[in-house]
């Protein structure tokens, strides 16, 4: 399994979704705290509503920009907690087409589409 994951979040009817054909995911949609994450995340990132890339994973990366604290499992997905921001926000069951199991801590990088 990869290290790092890429996708491109971008707006879709008002809400912060993606795709990933390659797993099956189409407007997938960050809800629940998340899209107000991303909301302050791509504040400085031009046109961000049309798409920006989002590298992640579960291991510390160089530039990793913030991290997501685990919290608590709920309705079969996960509650993670961001310092910088002070709030929490809930990934839902997609997370697990990426990993086996809800890591401990996601670390995050978001860059503007090249």
């Amino acid at each position: 399994m990869n290290s790092l994951f890429v996708i491109v979040p971008y707006k879709y009817e008002g809400m912060w979704v993606f795709d990933d054909p390659s797993l099956g995911l189409s407007r997938e949609p960050f809800i629940a705290g998340i899209d107000t994450m991303i909301d302050r995340l791509v504040v400085g990132i031009p046109d961000a509503e049309r798409g920006f890339r989002a590298i992640f994973g579960a291991l510390p990366f160089p530039g990793y920009t913030e991290r997501l604290d685990w919290l608590r499992e709920e309705s079969d997905g996960n509650w993670y907690y961001n310092n910088r921001f002070e709030m929490e926000g809930w990934l839902c069951p997609a997370l697990f087409k990426y990993f086996a199991v809800a890591p401990k801590t996601i670390y995050i990088q978001v860059k503007p589409r090249t």
